[in-house]
């Protein structure tokens, strides 16, 4: 099973995908912070981030990706991320291209693998979980 790195400045939240994800299998690492999530992403080089928009004190999880994907340690830069968010029904902003789209530039879109809009179910939680880990 893959070692799986929650990111959520919200306590309830993080204890929910540690035990659904736990239940399945995973090793489940936590961070409610973009400084704890970027430490934990070099030292324990998760298989998979799932990391909330809204940050703790004016951090937003865009700007962890961003971060992420600039990181020097072999193999972090590349760890897949799913998206948690509510505001895809408050802001036209898009993290991935909609097919619908037709050609698009891929520097436009945040370099995430996947979604998921809060709330979800847990099903919704492993079917995405699968989906980015090619399982």
């Amino acid at each position: 099973m893959a070692r799986i790195l929650c990111v959520d400045d919200e306590p309830n939240v993080l204890a929910g995908l540690n035990r659904a994800l736990s239940r399945e299998g995973h090793e489940v690492l936590t961070a409610s912070s973009e400084e704890e999530a970027l430490e934990a992403a070099a030292q324990h080089r998760p298989d998979l981030m799932i990391l909330d928009v809204m940050m703790p004190e004016g951090t937003e999880g865009f700007h962890v990706v961003w971060k992420l994907r600039q990181m020097e340690e072999e193999g972090v830069a590349q760890t897949p991320v799913i998206m948690a968010t509510g505001i895809h029904d408050k802001t036209e902003l898009r993290f991935r291209p909609d097919e619908s789209l037709g050609p698009v530039n891929p520097a436009e879109f945040l370099p995430i693998q996947a979604w998921l809009d809060k709330p979800y179910s847990n099903e919704e939680l492993y079917s995405a979980v699968e989906r980015v880990l090619g399982g």
